[in-house]
């Protein structure tokens, strides 16, 4: 199989490509459903399918196939990165714009509060408790994450207006008295974290801000994908 950067593997692209159709489909898929997402012959996505659950990759409920716990194992590796690499941009960015500064993942259908970064010049701002949870459709910075996916059917308006700007913005969601303002960080075509602003208001107090968090979430997602060269650095 060959791609325009070189040679590829089929098999190990089926097999990301099966890792992908579950990720969408929280209530798993069966074999033959997966066959025919994939074009391919069951006998085929049989032999995939026990490669993954040897290293715990895929589970099984019933006939359906669901992730498996090897995925949270691997995301859990890969939080002390994010937490690295995002951090020095969660701070410029809350004294950019004098709020509280947060970095969310998804974590099954619910937004995790990972990292928080405070003001110093601020005499009244939001303390976030960080390892806070609460659905991915409620706040700024879990709908910012499902609006980096692809369009699912049950995405409510809010979703789909996050999608159409490129950040998504609440009022009053998580806590009376506070707007968020959230962007994706798009490493992939599924977000699975977003970096957001909350201030204390009904509105946001400066209309740069939508900007300056989509700006610092795509320097997040060049610097997570190892874009990050003495040039990108200079403009950081």
């Amino acid at each position: 199989m060959n791609s325009p950067s070189g040679e590829t593997s089929q098999t190990l692209d089926r097999g990301l490509t099966v890792l992908a159709l579950l990720a969408g489909h929280s209530e798993g898929l069966t074999a033959a459903e997966l066959a025919e997402e994939l074009s391919t012959a069951r006998a085929v996505v049989y032999r995939l399918l026990r490669t993954l659950e040897a290293h715990r990759l895929v589970g099984r409920i019933d006939t359906r196939y669901v992730l498996g716990i090897g995925i949270a194992e691997l995301a859990s590796k890969l939080r002390p990165q994010l937490q690295a690499t995002v951090l020095p941009i969660l701070r410029r960015l809350s004294e950019e714009t004098n709020s509280t500064t947060l970095l969310s993942i998804a974590d099954g259908d619910q937004a995790l509060i990972l990292l928080t970064e405070e003001p110093t010049r601020s005499l009244f701002h939001l303390a976030l408790r960080q390892g806070a949870r609460h659905p991915l459709d409620v706040g700024a910075d879990g709908i910012a994450i499902l609006a980096g996916r692809p369009p699912a059917s049950d995405d409510g308006d809010d979703v789909e207006l996050a999608r159409r700007r490129g950040y998504a913005l609440s009022a009053g969601a998580l806590q009376s008295g506070a707007v968020g303002v959230a962007a994706p960080i798009r490493t992939s075509d599924w977000a699975t974290a977003s970096i957001g602003v909350v201030q204390l208001g009904v509105e946001v107090s400066d209309p740069r801000i939508p900007e300056l968090v989509t700006s610092a979430a795509a320097e997040a997602a060049r610097r997570l994908s190892g874009d990050f060269t003495t040039e990108t650095a200079a403009q950081s």
